[in-house]
């Protein structure tokens, strides 16, 4: 049965599934079950993936390198990932949305932070805000958990700080594990209700998720996690080029489109479409 409106209004529904909670990512870690999430940009590949049982969908400003062709992630604006997240909100009945906050939404400090969070849960209907940095993003993260916004952690090899990082370098390795862990506690004592680790060891990921009582997810940070994340056109085989290590490919959607569109094109040039069974009379 899905939860009830205490407020009247519009009826809810009385059947189909469960909305996602913040609860549910600590249960699930409690329980040993392991969380699943997946990017998205879109209604219909966020209603595809929440009818799949994929318990988040993040709708991350990885969309400046897969919907605006971006280089980086660098260039993306809350303007242009707004409609992305409305779009993605309103598609879903189970999964819970989280809205990337991008680069320069919340450098300047908590009050510019939770500035950016309230724009996004205001105007787009998500659930919580996700936002990269540990030690230094503890007072942003502390002052949108004040004001009773969820928000999902980012740690270990943040993208919007790739020219400070030196590019894309595995993070936590020797020493690094030090940092690595102080970030976690940070967010994690900052009131975060879970961590994404990006490019970290499998056994560093492991020290963490052992130390942290909130949930870890991985990108590409091994098994020992409590969940994993993906950028979904990595899996689907959309993505141009050389993909990620830890990534699995799951279908060759590029190669499918491909022969569609070579399909349709001969088809229109041969006369073959439309036919007599696609024309009005």
């Amino acid at each position: 049965m899905s939860e009830q409106n205490p407020y009247g209004g519009a009826a809810a529904a009385t059947d189909g599934p469960k909305r996602v909670r913040t609860r549910h990512f600590q249960n699930a870690k409690r329980d040993g079950i392991k969380i699943t999430g997946l990017t998205s940009y879109d209604q219909l590949t966020a209603r595809i993936f929440d009818e799949a049982g994929i318990d988040f969908l993040l709708v991350g400003d990885s969309a400046g390198n897969n919907v605006f062709g971006y280089e980086t992630t660098l260039p993306v604006k809350v303007d242009d990932l707004i409609p992305l997240t409305r779009a993605v909100a309103g598609a879903v009945k189970r999964a819970f949305v989280v809205a990337d906050m991008p680069f320069g939404s919340y450098e300047n400090g908590p009050e510019d932070a939770l500035h950016t969070a309230v724009r996004f849960m205001k105007e787009t209907g998500a659930h919580a805000v996700k936002l990269e940095g540990g030690e230094r993003s503890r007072k942003q993260i502390h002052r949108i958990v004040q004001a009773g916004i969820p928000v999902m952690a980012h740690i270990g090899y943040t993208p919007q700080s790739e020219h400070g990082l030196g590019g894309h370098v595995i993070q936590g390795r020797g020493d690094g594990i030090t940092q690595l862990l102080a970030d976690a506690q940070a967010v994690q004592d900052a009131g975060a209700f879970a961590v994404v680790l990006e490019m970290v060891p499998s056994e560093a990921a492991r020290q963490v998720t052992e130390q942290l009582s909130i949930p870890t997810i991985s990108v590409g940070a091994g098994p020992h996690t409590d969940g994993q994340l993906l950028v979904w056109t990595d899996w689907a085989g959309l993505t141009p080029g050389r993909i990620p290590k830890f990534v699995k490919q799951y279908a060759n959607l590029s190669g499918i489109l491909n022969d569609a569109a070579h399909a349709w094109r001969d088809d229109v040039a041969n006369g073959v479409y439309p036919g007599p069974e696609h024309s009005y009379e």
